[in-house]
């Protein structure tokens, strides 16, 4: 049985928000990670499993997360539950629009309200802060891993969601503008 690890806890700039899911229906969230980013600018991150309750893993070949990887482990309506209020009010990145219709698609799954959280993108700041990549490898994480020279595993929530700060990080660096948080 997976406990739900602890939130993050402390003051944090904003954060950055990434799920994995089972196959192709945006609400089959399997993976959830979540990264902090504190006033210092060193980062938290958060991952937990999330049973999507399905039995179509279509893109274990993405991310190589199975059905034995979530057996017992929380519903993403817990795992919202836990994260609702601690969110509520702070930004949060994704990288592209993908992790909140995620999210929004999960909620009507369960017949809830989608969290009222104030959502930002990444790729946006990516796309302002180093335009040269248009059409130059793009601004996925997979190219601005390889231009930043990031060290992550693609496709771990958790990961993911710590790149995703880590390029808002290196935006504002790069421009000597900070982002919205």
């Amino acid at each position: 049985m997976h406990t739900i690890p602890p939130i993050l806890d402390g003051d944090f700039r904003f954060f950055a928000l990434d799920v994995e899911t089972a196959n192709t229906q945006r609400g089959s969230i399997c993976q959830l990670g979540i990264a902090g980013v504190r006033h210092d600018n060193t980062i938290e991150t958060w991952t937990s499993y999330v049973d999507p309750q399905t039995d179509d893993w279509s893109c274990t070949h993405i991310h190589g997360i199975t059905g034995d990887h979530v057996l017992g482990a929380p519903l993403i309506a817990d795992v919202l539950d836990l994260w609702d209020a601690p969110l509520m009010g702070a930004v949060i990145y994704q990288h592209s629009g993908f992790d909140k219709a995620a999210i929004v698609a999960a909620c009507r799954t369960y017949q809830r309200d989608a969290p009222d959280w104030t959502w930002r993108d990444s790729v946006q700041v990516a796309r302002k802060a180093w335009p040269e990549l248009k059409g130059n490898g793009g601004h996925g994480l997979a190219s601005l891993k390889r231009h930043l020279n990031l060290s992550f595993r693609h496709h771990d929530a958790g990961e993911d969601a710590r790149a995703a700060a880590q390029v808002v990080l290196a935006a504002e660096a790069h421009t000597g503008v900070p982002q919205p948080a």
